[in-house]
C-alpha cells in the first residue's frame, strides 16, 4: 500500500496534484494499481502525516513498507478501536441513492438548513427497520453505538422525531413517494398497467382512543374491525399498492373504523394524479362494492375484483348454474368465464384449483368428523342419564319413572350449535330441538370446494390474464406480512398522528428496499441481511493518524452485491492524518 500521486494541468499552465491511496493488485498475469481512497489536493494535505498513518497501515497488515519515511521517523502500531456491522447498511444504502430517495428528500426540504442531515436520519430509521427493528430510541441508541452508517456517525431520540415529522408532512409524503415510485419504475422496468391494492390494520399498545381536541379532527387511533385479532385495542387501517414484481409503490394509512368500502375512491384519485395511463386496478372482495367499481371505471380504468361466492347473492348462484368447460391455465388453475343475464357490464370468470378443492374437503371431512363424534358423546350421555334415572326409580319402589332432567345436554348441543367453524354444518330440529347435520348444507358447499369468482370490466384482458392478474394479489398480502413479521410495523407506540403516518412510511421505505434486493438476488432479504450482516468496518488508530477498513468479502458477499448492481464496500475510508 502507498500513496500515488497524480497531476491536472490547468489552461494557465500551472498544474495540480492529487494523491491516493493505492495498492498493487495482480490480475491476469499483471499487476495493477487499485485506488482505495481519493485523498485531494496534495497542497491542501499534510503529505507527511500520511506518508507515517500508510507506513503505520502496512505494518498492520504485515505487509512491507512502500513508503519512503524520513529517517527516525516512528510511525507506531495501529489498534482497533471498533468493528461495526456495516455489509447490509451499505447494501441499503447504495440502493437508497439508486432509486433516488435521497433527491426526493432533499427536493421536499428545500433550501432550509438543519444542524442534523435529515436525509441521513431517515435513511439511518429505515434501514433499523430493515435489519434490526426497534423502537426510536433505541434506533438512535443503535445508530450510535452499534452499526456504521455512511455519513451519520450518532443520532438521538429528538433528531430522530424531528426527521419523522418532516417526512410526515402531507406535500412530503406525497412527494417522497411519487419521486420514489418513478425512480424505481425506470430503474426497474416495472409493468405498471397492474396496480394491486389491498388493506389490513395495526393495533397500539393503548387501553382506549385518544380524546379528541375536536369533532373535525378524531385522529386515527380507533377502535374497528381489527385484521390481527386485537379488537381490544386501537387501531389504524394501513392501505398499500403494489405492481405485480411485488413492488410497494404507495401507502395509505386511515383511522381504525374506516370501512374498506370507502377507501378506494381516495386510493383512484391519487394514483391518478400521477398520470400512469390506462391501468387496471386489482381488489378483494371487501372493495366489491358497485359504487368501488363503478368509481374505479373512471378516466378510462378498469378493475379486477373478487366476489364472495358464499353470501348466496344472486351474481353467484347464477354464475355458479352456467354450464361449459374450464380451460387450463396451470397445474393447479382451471378458469372458464360465463355470462350473466342480469348484469352485462362485466365479465365473471370462475376459477378452480384442484389441489385447493381437495384442502376444502380434507377441512370439512374433519369438522364433520367432530360434530359427529360429539353428537355420539352427547346421544351416548344423554341415555346413560336417562338409565340412571329408571334404576333409581326401580329402587326406590316408583311405579313411573320420572322424567331425566337434560339441561347438560341441552347446554352441550348449543355450544356445539354455536360453534364459529363447526355450528354452519347443524341444522335443529323444529320439534324436537336435537341437532344433525344439514346434508343439504353440505353437499351445497361441496359444490364450491377450490372455487372464487372474479368480475372485471376490461373487455380485451383473457379469462387466463384475468384469473393471473387476481392471484397476484397475493403479492399485497405478502408485503402487509413481511410489513408485520420482518419489519415489526406492530405494535405501534406513538401518540401524535403525524408520528403514526411517519412510522408507516419509514416501514413502507424500508419494504421498497427489500424488496428490490430481492427481486435482484432471487434470495429473501433475512438471508441477505445474515449473511452481509457478517460484513464490518473496523476503526483502526494509531500516533499517526486513523481509518476504517472494511472486512474482506467472501464470494457469496461479493456476488450478492453484484446481483444488485451496488458497488463493494470501500477496502478503506475515513483516512484521518494525526494533527
Amino acid at each position: 500500500m502507498y500513496l500515488r500521486k497524480t497531476q491536472r494541468r490547468n489552461g494557465d499552465g500551472s498544474v495540480v496534484r492529487y494523491l491516493q491511496l493505492a495498492n498493487n493488485r495482480r490480475l491476469n498475469g499483471t499487476t495493477q494499481a487499485e485506488v482505495l481512497v481519493n485523498l485531494g489536493r496534495e497542497d491542501k494535505l499534510d503529505v507527511a502525516a500520511l506518508r507515517r498513518l500508510v507506513a503505520s497501515i502496512n505494518r498492520y497488515l504485515g505487509d512491507e513498507d512502500d513508503v519512503t519515511l524520513p529517517l527516525g521517523t516512528e510511525t507506531g502500531p495501529l489498534t482497533v478501536e471498533q468493528a461495526r456491522p456495516f455489509g447490509a447498511i451499505w447494501l441499503l444504502d447504495q440502493l437508497w441513492h439508486t432509486l433516488e430517495v435521497d433527491k426526493a428528500l432533499a427536493k421536499v426540504l428545500g433550501p432550509r438548513r438543519f444542524r442534523t442531515d435529515i436525509e441521513r436520519i431517515i435513511f439511518a430509521l429505515v434501514a433499523n427497520r430493515a435489519v434490526a427493528p426497534s423502537s426510536k430510541l433505541a434506533a438512535a441508541e443503535w445508530i450510535t453505538h452499534t452499526v456504521a452508517i455512511p455519513g451519520l456517525d450518532h443520532a438521538d431520540k429528538d433528531q430522530a422525531m424531528r426527521a419523522m415529522d418532516l417526512l410526515a408532512g402531507a406535500d412530503a409524503q406525497s412527494e417522497v413517494q411519487q419521486a420514489v415510485f418513478f425512480a424505481a419504475a425506470n430503474l426497474l422496468n416495472l409493468e405498471v398497467d397492474l396496480i394491486l391494492f389491498d388493506s389490513t390494520s395495526t393495533y397500539f399498545e393503548r387501553d382506549g382512543e385518544p380524546e379528541p381536541d375536536t369533532d373535525d379532527e378524531p385522529g386515527l387511533r380507533r377502535f374497528g374491525h381489527s385484521k390481527d385479532h386485537r379488537r381490544d385495542l386501537p387501531q389504524i387501517v394501513i392501505g398499500l399498492a403494489v405492481t405485480r414484481e411485488g413492488i410497494p409503490v404507495r401507502c395509505w394509512v386511515w383511522p381504525g373504523n374506516t370501512n374498506d368500502m370507502t377507501v378506494l375512491e381516495q386510493v383512484k384519485d391519487d394514483l391518478r394524479d400521477w398520470r400512469l395511463g390506462r391501468v387496471v386496478t386489482v381488489v378483494d372482495s371487501g372493495f366489491s362494492s358497485r359504487e368501488n367499481m363503478a368509481y374505479l371505471q373512471r378516466a378510462g380504468g378498469h378493475y379486477i375484483c373478487g366476489v364472495k361466492m358464499r353470501d348466496g347473492s344472486a351474481e353467484s348462484r347464477e354464475a355458479m348454474s352456467r354450464q361449459g368447460r374450464y380451460l387450463q391455465v396451470r397445474d393447479n388453475l382451471r378458469v372458464k368465464e360465463v355470462k350473466l343475464a342480469a348484469d352485462q357490464g362485466r365479465r365473471w370468470i370462475i376459477c378452480h384449483n384442484p389441489i385447493e378443492a381437495e384442502r376444502d374437503q380434507a377441512r370439512r371431512q374433519v369438522q364433520l368428523q367432530a360434530i359427529t363424534a360429539e353428537l355420539d358423546r352427547i346421544a351416548a350421555a344423554r341415555t346413560a342419564h336417562a338409565a340412571k334415572a329408571k334404576a333409581k326409580a326401580a329402587q326406590q319402589g316408583k311405579k313411573k319413572t320420572p322424567r331425566p332432567s337434560d339441561a347438560p345436554h341441552r347446554k352441550a348441543e348449543c355450544a356445539l350449535r354455536d360453534h364459529p367453524s363447526l355450528g354452519r354444518w347443524l341444522k335443529q330440529h323444529p320439534t324436537t330441538g336435537r341437532l344433525s347435520i344439514d346434508a343439504a348444507k353440505v353437499k351445497a358447499e361441496a359444490n364450491y370446494d377450490g372455487k372464487y369468482l372474479i368480475a372485471t370490466s376490461d373487455p380485451d384482458l383473457s379469462p387466463e390474464d384475468i384469473a393471473l392478474g387476481y392471484k397476484n394479489l397475493l403479492q399485497a398480502e405478502a408485503a402487509f406480512r413481511t410489513m408485520k413479521t420482518t419489519l415489526d410495523l406492530r405494535p405501534v407506540y406513538h401518540r401524535l398522528d403525524e408520528r403514526i403516518v411517519a412510522h408507516v412510511l419509514l416501514c413502507w421505505l424500508a419494504l421498497l428496499l427489500i424488496r428490490v434486493a430481492e427481486r435482484r438476488t432471487g434470495q429473501t432479504w433475512p438471508s441477505i441481511n445474515r449473511e452481509l450482516g457478517r460484513v464490518h468496518q473496523v476503526t483502526l488508530s494509531g500516533p499517526a493518524g486513523r481509518l476504517q477498513q472494511t472486512t474482506k468479502l467472501t464470494p457469496s458477499q461479493a456476488q450478492l452485491y453484484k446481483d444488485c448492481a451496488v458497488a463493494l464496500p470501500p477496502k478503506m475510508s475515513g483516512l484521518q492524518p494525526a494533527e
